[in-house]
């Protein structure tokens, strides 16, 4: 195999076999358009706020098709399910799935041309919010079926006849499931050793190998695999296929059981020489890995969304408990200690709705809109934010927050399902892209612009000369980069936002071009060795990710300033003024520690650690 693969501008020539073998994978799956839009000019120090204003909402039309079915599900949810029991079961009641058949929940975003709910994907995630206060069993049933099973697969890449034969399926209420994970298989899929095999007359694929935590596979009728198709031209090869539950040789080894979402239908799969029609190729052989990164970042925004929701579920009881609750002679909620988690839940829950609103209204202006970095922006932002929040509302109930809801309600007290919640919530930070993935999928993506404008430059596996003038054109091109970072004003703020709102919005923009300038230091400052300053990297994406989410949480105020009720555009502007100022004082910090002597220890500790004997 090349050691320089065609669309790559990073020079692997000095890695590992195994590493090299990795990025190169991930590297030819990539996304190869230009990084554009709001979360990537925030790292390029040029925001323009436009892309935010007005903020995106929906059309009345739009929203009263969400409303209808949101209003449907909200009262089949309230009367029909019991989330408490699902969760002490470990089972969610036959009649509960076929209930959400019925109305079309496996469907939400299948065209009404294949008989689904044709909802837009504003719609589906305002259907995550309403899910993730309610039960995060039901919200991994609906959203591993439908954000990362079949049919976000076959919507993106599917041919007209796999779209007619399988859509129809799940829009009356089959199940679908996604396999790529293995025994030694997490976030590297260049180790993946699950194999199909093109047959003699080049009818059939023949399915091997096992795959593990596939979610929703004991109750899926189809299921996408992703399998080695190796070829002479590119032995690590990967291609996603379609296969059905019900044909010989697929097999349910074990289901596995977590310590959260304990009615998650998970488990391990063996695939024994299965026969897939080549009918039944997503996309293109060898194109596997882009038809599961495309699909994760659609996918992984209804993380964040049923996260938002979630929060939302905590503000309530922790307000709740907090105006009842008494101590030393005064509501707990009117002590600064505990005030102060409030006020971040509140902040965490608007930014994250924001976040997902703006990048969900990007998807649905165009079905083919780049929303990368957004999408992993959010569910690094939103992920985080939930399991802080969770966190501090057990701490506010105290030993009310560690009591089950079932022990509680025996009891006689108010059955606040917090640490349900609190179980359930903690694989969100893991699922569909662990926080640590995120800020590596992140900064690659925040890299991107740099490695296109002066990799040559660094690349080793180019003649000198080749070099030379690349470094020549990449000096004339930063000289006048850098300087305009340096002076104020090169974010764009529309005139009509509220003075308040502009002021922040400016600082944003000034924060911008110092990050802007931040990452272009530690390129030269590094050069290619910057990709192994993770921690560095993961700082420089913390702060992009902040902005992100004050920039969309000032544009959401607005527009909520111009449309709603005093009283909630008031408070939407009293959270946002905390959000920004908080986000402020957390940038403020990243900077400072982008250099610190403790990441150098930390590091020689652990290999210390590792090389001694047990």
């Amino acid at each position: 195999m090349s050691s320089e693969p065609t669309n790559s501008t990073i020079d692997t020539s000095k890695f590992s076999e195994g590493k090299r073998r990795a990025l190169e994978m991930a590297e030819s799956s990539r996304d190869l358009r230009e990084t554009s839009g709001l979360a990537a000019n925030l790292f390029a120090g040029n925001p323009d706020f436009h892309a935010v204003f007005p903020f995106p909402e929906q059309s009345a039309s739009d929203k009263e098709q969400g409303d209808l079915f949101i209003s449907q599900l909200k009262t089949f949810l309230e009367e029909e399910t019991d989330p408490d029991q699902i969760d002490i079961d470990g089972e969610i009641p036959k009649s509960v799935i076929e209930g959400l058949g019925k109305m079309g929940a496996f469907g939400i975003k299948i065209s009404k041309q294949y008989g689904g709910l044709g909802l837009s994907q504003t719609n589906y995630s305002r259907t995550a919010m309403l899910l993730g206060q309610h039960c995060g069993n039901l919200t991994a049933l609906i959203s591993a079926h439908q954000s990362i099973g079949v049919p976000q697969p076959l919507i993106m890449f599917g041919t007209e006849a796999q779209k007619q034969k399988y859509l129809p399926l799940f829009a009356k209420g089959q199940i679908s499931a996604f396999a790529l994970t293995e025994e030694d298989v997490g976030s590297d899929p260049s180790k993946i050793t699950t194999t199909a095999t093109l047959n003699e007359a080049g009818t059939h694929y023949v399915l091997n190998g096992e795959k593990l935590w596939c979610t929703n596979s004991l109750v899926a009728s189809h299921i996408i695999v992703m399998a080695r198709t190796p070829s002479e031209k590119n032995p690590m090869a990967m291609t996603a296929f379609i296969v059905e539950m019900n044909w010989p040789g697929v097999e349910i080894v074990t289901r596995c059981h977590f310590m959260g979402l304990r009615a998650l239908y998970n488990g391990v799969l063996r695939f024994t020489d299965v026969q897939v029609p080549v009918e039944d190729v997503v996309h293109e052989v060898g194109k596997g890995l882009k038809v599961a990164l495309s699909t994760l970042n659609t996918g992984r925004l209804t993380l964040p969304a049923a996260c938002a929701g979630m929060m939302q579920r905590c503000l309530d009881i922790s307000l709740r408990w907090c105006r009842e609750r008494e101590q030393w002679g005064k509501p707990i909620g009117q002590h600064a200690a505990i005030a102060t988690k409030l006020a971040e839940l509140a902040a965490d829950a608007f930014a994250t709705e924001a976040m997902v609103r703006y990048t969900s209204s990007l998807v649905d202006a165009d079905k083919n809109s780049d929303i990368r970095l957004e999408a992993a922006m959010a569910k690094l932002w939103g992920t985080e934010a939930a399991w802080r929040g969770v966190d501090e509302t057990l701490q506010t109930k105290g030993g009310r927050g560690y009591e089950t809801a079932s022990s509680l309600k025996h009891r006689g007290q108010t059955p606040d399902p917090i640490e349900r919640m609190m179980r359930d919530c903690r694989i969100n930070l893991i699922f569909e892209g662990s926080s640590e993935i995120m800020h590596l999928f992140i900064a690659r993506e925040m890299l991107d612009p740099h490695l296109r404008a002066a990799g040559a430059v660094l690349d080793s596996r180019k003649p000198i000369k080749e070099r030379f003038v690349a470094a020549m054109k990449a000096g004339v091109h930063y000289s006048k980069w850098y300087s305009r970072r340096c002076w104020p004003g090169l974010a764009t703020v529309p005139d009509q936002f509220d003075p308040k709102l502009r002021r922040r919005m400016r600082r944003i923009g000034a924060l911008s071009q110092k990050l802007s300038r931040s990452l272009f230091q530690n390129m030269a400052r590094h050069g290619p060795k910057l990709e192994r300053e993770q921690l560095l990297l993961a700082r420089l994406v913390d702060i992009g990710t902040e902005l992100f989410a004050m920039s969309t949480a000032c544009a959401r105020t607005q527009w909520l300033l111009e449309n709603a009720s005093p009283k909630v555009s008031q408070q939407a502007q009293q959270t946002t003024e905390y959000i920004c100022l908080r986000g402020e004082r957390r940038i403020a910090q990243y900077f400072r520690d982008l250099h610190t002597p403790t990441d150098d220890k930390g590091y020689k500790l652990a290999r210390d650690l590792l090389t001694q004997e047990d």
